[in-house]
């Protein structure tokens, strides 16, 4: 059973099967309706409550032994390590301690709830050997199942979001698990959505369960248990603030409740991304920031786990400066961690401003690079993505690098249905002389690319037909880039691209749905041309003692 080998029609063949019957904490095989992850929480936890009076069954912290087992046994007990350049650049006066979750043996927090989440199905009589466990998930979840499933011997099926990086589906893959995607824009309630279509699987398969941890009471319990034990244990209970990143919510309720019992006046910050729904007061969710490209964290609808009573206040995260603060965390602090680990320093270096010397703000470090090397740990992407400027800072004397797209003369690309054939669009090119075309939808929004030569070379090997339709075979990767892009950034795209589309945001009114949407729109393409005919005429106006008109004068050249 490889979904992996065969993903599109594994999901086409669940997104038309039935909705199905079960109940949750965890869902067993038996038939079920979709159960909502943002359902009402039934939790009876108040501060001021004691474990004694608890229903959940409570672990105690042990002792390791001095040799291991198996792997599970290297899950938690991560080290809280003092930050020391970073503070000072930001005249911090307090500790900032970092909490290393991707020293797990899995490389993130995750880890920690996968083993708990599993055992208690084990202990209570849910899972047996031979069982198929599932689990929706944007990634490290799912590696903490797949590893926990290899050392115990069950079966694994993880349900993941395309956007997640390539990375974590390797390692998924690698632990002997199954992997379906779905579409990144799904919505949670969505048939496409990750959390239903694993629903949908589990229905399928005999002998399958779903730890659900977006409703698994263990997911904030051992983080109650252990990893908030494990940080005022360090601190001889003494902490002033601890911030993190929240996701499925688990992290910050078991951290939070715990530490409110022994730590009354300890600040509990949360951090959530622009696109996301989970902070407090709602007007800091409100943004036009159509995405977001951190992953983990955020979520679209309010998971059962989350407790945001224990929550003093929320930061909102934006990519930019999450993803430098990471690199700074490996280049300054030689801290291998993830690009959430940034959003969690960013606000709390916001936060901890107020602290004085000798208070203790620690900061939970989720995950691991191991997971991003093709992200934010490269150049190249992080340029894609208007994060940063490759060109400027390895080509800062060249004039031209921060110049904006706006300065080149762009003009409004011709662009095509889905619904044209293949014919039409290799005519269509060939009078009017276009190496590739848009493809967009009758809103204007785009669905992908076609070029001349790939058309016509599926054609020629028998792999479409001529009458075929554009939809069948565009490709819906292409390299995207702003007005407010840099040359720089583009120079850096179309070394390993022929061309890329200018886009902008178009915000508009849907009557039927009584919401605002945004989409993206072509304005432009660009090609290696473009650029050099823009530089060598600039160079040929100053030579000639012409003013630049759209930069600096370009001494030198």
């Amino acid at each position: 059973m490889d979904f992996e080998k065969c993903p599109e029609f594994v999901t086409k063949k669940l997104m038309n099967s039935s909705p199905t019957k079960s109940g949750i904490v965890g869902m067993s095989s038996a038939s079920m309706d979709f159960v909502p992850p943002d359902r009402s929480s039934q939790c009876t936890w108040h501060l001021g409550d004691t474990t004694q009076n608890s229903v959940h069954n409570h672990v105690q912290r042990s002792e390791k032994p001095k040799i291991y087992p198996d792997a599970l046994y290297a899950v938690g007990n991560t080290p809280l390590i003092r930050l020391n350049k970073i503070p000072l650049d930001y005249n911090i006066k307090c500790d900032i301690l970092v909490k290393c979750e991707f020293l797990n043996v899995g490389g993130s927090v995750k880890d920690r709830i996968a083993v708990r989440m599993i055992e208690e199905a084990e202990n209570s009589g849910k899972i047996k050997p031979g069982y198929t466990l599932i689990e929706p998930s944007s990634g490290n979840t799912g590696i903490g199942i797949a590893l926990a499933a290899a050392v115990k011997g069950y079966k694994c099926i993880v349900v993941m979001p395309e956007k997640m990086s390539i990375e974590k589906v390797d390692t998924i893959k690698a632990l002997g698990a199954d992997i379906i995607r779905t579409p990144t824009s799904a919505r949670f309630n969505s048939p496409e959505s990750y959390i239903n279509v694993a629903q949908r699987v589990q229905k399928q398969i005999p002998n399958s369960f779903i730890l659900n941890q977006y409703q698994n009471a263990a997911n904030a319990l051992e983080h109650y248990d252990s990893t908030a034990e494990e940080i005022l244990d360090a601190c001889d209970n003494q902490v002033d603030m601890i911030v993190m990143g929240v996701g499925t919510g688990g992290t910050i309720t078991g951290i939070g409740r715990k530490v409110k019992e022994r730590c009354p006046t300890c600040q509990i910050v949360g951090v959530d991304p622009y696109g996301s729904i989970l902070a407090q007061p709602e007007i800091l969710n409100e943004t036009t920031h159509p995405g977001n490209e951190m992953e983990g964290i955020g979520k679209d609808f309010i998971p059962t786990v989350l407790d945001r009573t224990v929550v003093d206040k929320w930061y909102k995260s934006e990519d930019k400066e999450s993803f430098h603060l990471a690199r700074l965390l490996i280049k300054k602090e030689g801290l291998l961690c993830g690009g959430s680990s940034g959003s969690a320093l960013a606000a709390a270096l916001k936060a901890a401003k107020d602290l004085k010397e000798g208070q203790r703000c620690v900061v939970i470090l989720p995950d691991g690079l191991r997971n991003y090397m093709t992200k934010f740990l490269s150049d190249k992407w992080m340029a894609e993505k208007n994060l940063i400027d490759t060109h400027s800072e390895t080509n800062a004397k060249d004039w031209w690098g921060n110049l904006k797209i706006s300065c080149l003369n762009l003009t409004v690309p011709l662009t095509i249905l889905p619904n044209a054939s293949c014919q039409f669009a290799i005519d269509l090119m060939n009078k009017e002389g276009y190496e590739q075309l848009p493809v967009v939808d009758e809103t204007g929004e785009i669905k992908g690319m076609i070029s001349f030569g790939n058309l016509t070379a599926k054609i020629n090997a028998g792999k479409v037909t001529s009458s075929a339709l554009v939809s069948d075979v565009l490709y819906p990767i292409f390299h995207k880039i702003t007005l407010n892009s840099t040359l720089g950034n583009l120079s850096t795209l179309l070394e390993t691209s022929h061309y890329a589309l200018v886009v902008a945001d178009q915000r508009q009114c849907v009557e039927t749905k009584n919401s605002v949407e945004t989409k993206q729109i072509v304005i432009g393409i660009v090609t290696w041309l473009d650029l050099i005919n823009f530089i060598s005429t600039e160079e040929e106006k100053t030579r000639k003692g012409t003013n630049f008109q759209n930069g600096p004068a370009m001494n030198g050249y």
